[in-house]
């Protein structure tokens, strides 16, 4: 059953890439999702849950809680190979890097201290053939020129481009915190002008505060956008509160639809953010629900 599951598994994968490379807008979307929604699990269940439920790829944010992926255990330099192993014969993609570190400080120490930290993730990345890593931008803080911080950011993610060039890896601005704005996001962008740089599209941390359209959103930014964060909230002027897909008022059907007619091929990750809110549903009901419904909203 394994050998035959392989069979399969690796049969659509081939039939995946053929319609990648002839740019086939009905090509099966890429799934993946986040370890943030899962902080109990090992490696092993994450990678169990991943291949049972046909999600394609795995985000890696964290294992077992652990954040501090360079210094995990399973990616020290006696293991990652068999790390790495693990994830091949799963059938699966390690789609990128969530690092914790953030682009917008002004302080030498402290900016010096976030970029050794994503170069880090950067050099695993590259290990784990995996194409991305990503940042934060992620304060515009008040005791700091607005237009300093932005330009704090550009230079980080020049410098952080340049390191990655000959690992193949590419850097991700998520749209997270304050920088959430799609003016801001376009001027970060165009301004670094870097091959090996590129964009997290969150649509949900922009609309739940900008209430900017996914679609205007996105013929906005979507040259930059190379990985996807796919979420849904009950959104009220109290907050916001997390929920399965499609029971929200997230503009969801709208986000995935212009990723859908405009062609993306990049990988439709979940971020389920348990480890953040640990009152939400269990990993075991919401990241088969996410794949299992997904197609509905994907139109």
């Amino acid at each position: 059953m394994v050998s035959n599951r392989r069979t399969f598994l690796k049969q659509g994968s081939g039939l995946l890439g053929l319609g990648i490379l002839t740019g086939n807008k009905s090509s099966k979307p890429r799934l993946s999702f986040s370890t943030l929604g899962c902080p109990a699990w090992n490696f092993s269940q994450v990678l169990q849950h991943a291949q049972e439920n046909h999600y394609a790829g795995i985000e890696i944010r964290g294992i077992k809680g652990d954040l501090d992926l360079p210094n995990n255990p399973i990616f020290s330099p006696s293991n990652i190979a068999s790390t790495r192993r693990q994830v091949e014969d799963a059938q699966l993609k390690s789609v990128n890097l969530g690092s914790s570190a953030n682009m917008h400080f002004l302080d030498p120490k402290k900016k010096q201290s976030q970029l050794d930290e994503a170069k880090k993730y950067i050099d695993l990345a590259h290990q784990l053939d995996c194409p991305f890593i990503r940042v934060f931008p992620n304060d515009l803080p008040k005791d700091q020129a607005e237009n300093e911080t932005v330009q704090a950011i550009i230079h980080a993610l020049i410098e952080l481009g340049d390191f990655a060039k000959s690992s193949g890896v590419k850097v991700l601005l998520e749209s997270h915190g304050k920088v959430i704005k799609s003016d801001m996001l376009l001027h970060i962008m165009q301004t670094a002008n870097h091959p090996q740089v590129g964009l997290v599209w969150d649509f949900f941390n922009m609309w739940s505060v900008t209430k900017e359209p996914p679609a205007q959103v996105y013929q906005i930014l979507k040259k930059y956008i190379l990985h996807t964060h796919i979420k849904d909230a009950i959104v009220t002027s109290s907050g916001e509160k997390y929920t399965l897909l499609g029971e929200g008022n997230a503009p969801v059907k709208e986000a995935l639809h212009v990723l859908k007619q405009g062609n993306y091929q990049g990988y439709y990750s979940f971020e389920w953010e348990k480890l953040w809110h640990p009152e939400i549903q269990e990993p075991e009901i919401a990241i088969p629900h996410f794949s299992n419904n997904f197609s509905k909203f994907w139109v």
